[in-house]
């Protein structure tokens, strides 16, 4: 099966570019043996994250099961999720354990 995208855990609320992705571009998220497919919002270049739902101000970003950053915005879903949108949570040393 042809996959655009990975997502590691099904609980994941991003997802993860396999290849450059167009702008209303339908790609095929892989999730281990699952798949499922959206369309895509916005360019999404080769190792960028995406939104996989929608992701509302200020709830946590999910990749790898875990928790990596907080939305600074509202997320559509499809959307791209980089720094423009997305606060850094890890390796930060001013957020305590």
């Amino acid at each position: 099966m042809k996959r655009d995208a990975i997502m590691i855990k099904a609980q994941d609320n991003v997802a993860t570019a396999l290849r450059d992705v167009g702008r209303e571009e339908t790609v095929t998220i892989g999730i281990g043996a699952e798949s499922k497919q959206i369309i895509i919002r916005d360019r999404i270049p080769y190792g960028h994250k995406f939104a996989v739902q929608d992701i509302k101000k200020g709830e946590h970003i999910l990749k790898y099961g875990e928790i990596i950053g907080r939305a600074l915005q509202d997320i559509a879903v499809g959307s791209h999720a980089h720094i423009h949108n997305i606060e850094s949570l890890r390796g930060r040393g001013d957020l305590g354990s």
